[in-house]
């Protein structure tokens, strides 16, 4: 039986997952990306809490392209630096890493984030 693309995503997700977690000092970076946008967030899997979000839609003017992805990813690394975070462990939730998925990463090293 052939799985859907869906399927293997969520299947490297799981693979990936397993070897990361984040913490208070250095949390993850989980992205989230859909037909209609994308989000990220910072997440300290020790407590279980949210730090910090950040989606398309706090941004305004911003499009679904990689240009709104890389102002997501310096949209991120400001509210971290707000929050005193520097060092994250980077989260791609089983997407490939290229196109939009790269240009948070880019977006977010280039404001001061250290992966």
């Amino acid at each position: 039986m052939k799985k859907s693309r869906n399927n293997r995503r969520l299947h490297r997700a799981r693979r990936i997952r397993a070897k990361i977690s984040g913490t208070a000092s250095r949390p993850r970076l989980r992205v989230f990306r859909s037909l209609q946008s994308m989000s990220v967030q910072l997440i300290d899997d020790e407590n279980q809490t949210t730090l910090v979000s950040a989606s398309l839609s706090d941004i305004k003017g911003a499009k679904n392209n990689v240009e709104g992805a890389k102002k997501i990813g310096e949209m991120i690394a400001k509210k971290a630096s707000d929050k005193k975070i520097t060092e994250i462990v980077f989260d791609r939730a089983g997407y490939k890493y290229h196109g939009k998925i790269k240009a948070i990463a880019e977006g977010a090293r280039a404001a001061g984030l250290k992966f």
